[in-house]
């Protein structure tokens, strides 16, 4: 596998636009679209919430339809969420409208919001916005990375990755493109993520693909410990490169598989330091766990704790912090066989073990915890399971952003 400048519009057959709507922003970019003329095979994941967003209802409808896919329509400032109806129509219209402009089933148009909930979508700035778009449409890179940052909100950098593998012979592309800084919790997390491929591969095997993936990548970070209303991760697979079509959990699946998972592991890093207000990733290792599971709790547990957060804000070498949160994590441990260190790219410090406080330079970990990204390594010693999990500190200037966010 090979990282390749590019995102969204890197596998052959996929274009992107973006333009400014006004949905609610008024200087800046605020829809994005990412259009196949090629019927796409599809799958999905979505929020774990209860209250789903009215776009994350209408796109789970064509994921489990079965249905081919020829893009989706994003707009940034309005989430659509717990807007009834009128909400659910304006799904209905701005798919409509791409029908209109670009020749394909309504129905095989997706929709993505992402902003503030409750509010409704001004339905004729979404369909002007969509007639714009399919008149500048574009397959290059260039148009992929404005799309990326077009559905940025309250995100300081825009998402983006590509890679080339190769699938029998032919080298297959796969590229993708997501935000999300706030209202970031596992099960599942992404905000909003697009990925595109020209794999061949049938729908069934993509979907346990994409499932399988998603629980050790998107759903292993954390901002906050709010699940959003309008979480949504799609990809599009149009069959352009060639390959035979997978057909079965073979050599192939396994080797696109592994793609699929760094492209997401890339992305949901990436969302996870650029948390709001965030200086830092705060990374959790969890080794030698009982089982999966349990290794994935308990670095979930690490790196959620708002305690543990501030600590990492502020240098604070307090690990038991961390501590703390893997005993309420609800995995049955005995700390006497727990040992913990603090990682950087400035060192090493191991501050905690068998059960014991130990004495460590605190001026080395002072300078260990100020780097940009943060790893607290957590050896279990009880079996041969291992999970890492990601999130950042928590600063001042997260509850500034949310205290104002619908200003």
């Amino acid at each position: 596998m090979k990282k390749i400048e590019g995102g969204v519009t890197a596998a052959k057959g996929f274009e992107a636009s973006s333009c400014e709507a006004n949905i609610k922003y008024k200087d800046r970019t605020d829809m994005a679209m990412v259009f196949c003329k090629e019927p796409c095979v599809c799958a999905g994941t979505f929020t774990s919430n209860v209250v789903k967003a009215a776009c994350v209802m209408w796109d789970k409808e064509i994921v489990e339809s079965g249905r081919a896919m020829h893009g989706v329509v994003i707009n940034s400032g309005i989430a659509n969420a717990c807007t009834g109806k009128e909400g659910y129509d304006a799904c209905e219209a701005t798919a409509k409208a791409a029908e209109k402009m670009l020749n394909v089933p309504f129905n095989s148009v997706a929709v993505a919001s992402t902003g503030v909930i409750g509010m409704q979508l001004p339905v004729e700035k979404l369909t002007a916005g969509v007639e714009k778009m399919s008149k500048s449409l574009d397959a290059s890179m260039e148009a992929g990375t404005a799309a990326s940052k077009a559905i940025m909100t309250t995100d300081t950098v825009n998402k983006e990755i590509a890679v080339n593998f190769e699938i029998g012979g032919k080298t297959v592309t796969l590229g993708g493109m997501s935000k999300g800084s706030g209202m970031i919790h596992p099960n599942m997390c992404t905000m909003l993520g697009f990925l595109t491929t020209d794999l061949s591969i049938e729908k069934k095997l993509l979907q346990e693909a994409l499932s399988e993936v998603v629980v050790d990548t998107f759903n292993m970070i954390s901002v906050d410990g709010d699940t959003s209303t309008n979480d949504t991760l799609l990809i599009l697979a149009n069959g352009l490169a060639g390959n035979e079509t997978i057909k079965e959990k073979n050599e192939d699946f396994e080797t696109f598989k592994e793609a699929l998972f760094e492209v997401c592991r890339f992305l949901a890093r990436k969302m996870a330091s650029d948390g709001e207000g965030a200086t830092k990733l705060f990374t959790a290792h969890v080794l030698h766990a009982k089982s999966k599971e349990d290794a994935r709790i308990l670095a979930r547990s690490v790196i959620s704790s708002s305690l543990s957060k501030a600590a990492i804000y502020g240098c604070d070498a307090n690990f038991g912090r961390f501590l703390c949160a893997m005993g309420y994590s609800g995995v049955s441990f005995d700390q006497a066989d727990v040992e913990l260190y603090f990682e950087s790219a400035a060192g090493e410090c191991k501050v905690f073990e068998y059960g014991v406080p130990l004495v460590f330079d605190e001026e080395l970990a002072t300078k260990i915890m100020s780097e940009e990204e943060v790893i607290i390594r957590i050896d279990m010693h009880e079996g041969e399971e291992e999970a890492t999990a990601w999130g950042c500190d928590l600063t001042y200037d997260y509850v500034k952003i949310n205290a104002d966010y619908r200003s």
